[in-house]
């Protein structure tokens, strides 16, 4: 299975065009798939900001608080070095 997602990774990387990865995530992604992904991705930046408790972050985005405690359990679970790269990568 890891052989198909390197391609599937490879693939979005070679687009240099943001409509064209628009077009590639639509094809890959359901709407709904792709709105849990940017929520997820929202929790995670304003968690690694630190500025708002768990229910604020569920009320101002509208993302479930188990979506929320999941993404912080990771962030606990990591090394520093690690949440310091993911803050690189996201914030």
């Amino acid at each position: 299975m890891r052989a198909e997602w390197d391609s599937v990774l490879e693939k979005i990387l070679l687009q240099q065009d943001l409509q064209n990865l628009i077009v590639l995530f639509e094809l890959l992604l359901t709407e709904e798939e792709r709105s849990a992904v940017a929520g997820r991705l929202k929790v995670f930046q304003t968690l690694l900001q630190g500025e708002m408790s768990q229910r604020q972050i569920a009320q101002e985005y509208q993302i479930s608080i188990a979506t929320i405690t999941r993404c912080s359990n990771y962030l606990k679970h990591m090394s520093l070095q690690q949440r310091d790269n993911i803050q690189r990568l996201i914030l």
